[in-house]
């Protein structure tokens, strides 16, 4: 049956009803830019409920009693208005997209992409494709944010080339970014920032402990694995076979045709494969050197202070852009510097949706932040698992399902991390757990409910990739696809961090899981 074929089944099973549900009630909520607004209104208006009264939870990094503050005061509407350019502009994943997404669109337009799809689809058995986008997907968070903007599109495309559904291939590439998260095999940026802050709440209780940034990197690693087998079947097995009445309805201009290489084609892919290997090469040369301008100061190279990794993005834009050039050039698809303007151009032309849900979602984002409403929830949540005195598992659990709970409303994993690192690190200590188990447990919490929250920077693009292919695609079509996953692995993965526990494998490099370490 191919993508665009539609097909209802007479008997829907429990699970089919029960998203459909969640699908229809999903996108009969307002367009995901007014619901932002009206999100920003209701903290807004949460926010003066709540100033008035004295809570007595303390915040992690003051030190001081939680105070929430009333957003419809004078001096913050006054701020609000003042800071409202600035909010959009320095909204993260705004110049994420824009600037990778300009090199894309130029490898796009001139067939760069679509050639390398064709050739990759030559080789890759079909049973074989939902597994290997998914571990792309993972291996992914090694260049921050790139999955986002690169991974979950290219899933779409892959699938549809393939003749299977193109939401399937997002929904699998979505899951390997965003819900897996926390699993992967290749150390990134986001193990020494965690680590500091796990460290930091360590040193409350013994002020000499020193973490390592890698304390967690062998359950990640095996983390891999789960996810990649969680989500294969789950693709293939669930969400796709439920997509099957869904009708692909999208700009056929947009969609790639699985045509056999051309003579042209596969010169010019060759062509810019070569270059993209002569760019990696460069990086290479130029990064190794201890001394090298791209590392941090201590001479680290994923470390988040390392230029390396605050240039990904650029890098993205230079390594899609030159091999697109290239191609083009060989090809016969670029005559002149205006094929390559109106690559980009076309690039943007799809972003101008995002474009709009990107400013109000940085607006109520920022709001939510300064009126300390998520800090409070975030806070009484820890809170009420320490006072409720139970065994390490079930506090370790605990821990797992409060940080899925508030990562629906808070979705930078440091910010989460900066305010319960504090309270459960110390609290799993005087238990005598070690803090390297409590990261893990945090981590696990952390991936899983990613993709199911509209809250989440990166969702509205999400959207705007599916709307390709599905124009009626909503909040709720996103929410129902990808609640199998959520569901699933935040089971799953929670199983197996207690069995790993259990049979005493190791968690990463200088980590147990007693304290005192013995």
């Amino acid at each position: 049956m191919s993508a665009t074929d539609s097909a209802t089944k007479p008997n829907k099973s429990f699970m089919n009803r029960f998203l459909d549900l969640v699908e229809m009630a999903g996108n009969r909520l307002p367009d995901p830019a007014m619901l932002f607004l009206i999100l920003m209104f209701v903290t807004w208006g949460l926010s003066a409920l709540l100033a008035p009264v004295a809570f007595s939870e303390v915040h992690p990094a003051t030190g001081e009693p939680i105070r929430i503050i009333n957003q419809l005061s004078g001096v913050s509407l006054a701020g609000f208005l003042a800071n409202m350019v600035k909010t959009f502009t320095g909204f993260h994943p705004l110049g994420v997209v824009l600037v990778a997404l300009l090199g894309v669109g130029v490898a796009e337009h001139t067939g760069f992409i679509n050639a390398g799809l064709k050739w990759m689809l030559g080789f890759t058995h079909p049973r074989l494709l939902t597994p290997v986008l998914i571990l792309v997907a993972v291996v992914s968070h090694t260049a921050a944010d790139a999955g986002y903007v690169l991974v979950i599109p290219l899933g779409g495309v892959i699938f549809y080339a393939a003749g299977r559904h193109p939401l399937a291939g997002i929904a699998a590439a979505f899951a390997g970014v965003s819900g897996g998260f926390s699993a992967n095999f290749i150390p990134s940026g986001i193990d020494p920032l965690l680590q500091g802050l796990t460290q930091a709440g360590a040193q409350i209780v013994e002020p000499g402990l020193q973490i390592n940034p890698l304390c967690n990197w062998a359950f990640t690693s095996a983390s891999t694995i789960l996810v990649v087998l969680v989500g294969w079947w789950l693709t293939d097995r669930v969400v796709e076979p439920r997509l099957a009445g869904t009708k692909v309805d999208g700009d056929p201009a947009d969609m790639p045709a699985m045509d056999p290489l051309t003579a042209p084609e596969r010169r010019g892919f060759y062509a810019g494969t070569a270059a993209l290997l002569i760019c990696l090469g460069i990086l290479i040369a130029v990064t190794l050197p201890v001394d090298s301008p791209l590392r941090s100061p201590d001479g680290e190279i994923t470390a988040f202070a390392a230029p390396l990794m605050q240039s990904i993005v650029p890098l993205i834009f230079i390594f899609f852009l030159i091999p697109g050039v290239v191609h083009g050039l060989v090809a016969g698809t670029v005559k002149s510097s205006k094929d390559i303007v109106d690559g980009m151009s076309s690039a943007m032309g799809t972003m101008a949706y995002y474009l709009v849900m990107a400013f109000f979602a940085a607006q109520f984002i920022a709001a939510f932040a300064q009126s300390n409403v998520g800090v409070l929830l975030a806070v009484k949540g820890a809170n009420f698992l320490k006072d409720a005195g139970a065994s390490g598992q079930v506090t370790i659990v605990g821990i797992v399902l409060l940080t899925a709970v508030v990562n629906l409303f808070v979705g930078s994993a440091s910010a989460k991390w900066a305010l319960l690192a504090p309270i459960f690190v110390p609290m799993l200590m005087a238990l005598g757990y070690s803090p390297e188990l409590t990261q893990a447990a945090y981590r696990v919490g952390d991936s899983t409910t990613n993709i199911i929250t509209p809250l989440m920077p990166y969702f509205p693009l999400v959207v705007v990739f599916a709307q390709r292919y599905v124009k009626k695609t909503g909040i709720g079509t996103i929410a129902a696809m990808m609640l199998p996953y959520s569901i699933t692995l935040l089971i799953t993965w929670t199983l197996f961090l207690l069995a790993y526990w259990a049979f005493g494998l190791p968690l990463g490099l200088q980590a147990g899981y007693v304290y005192p370490a013995g």
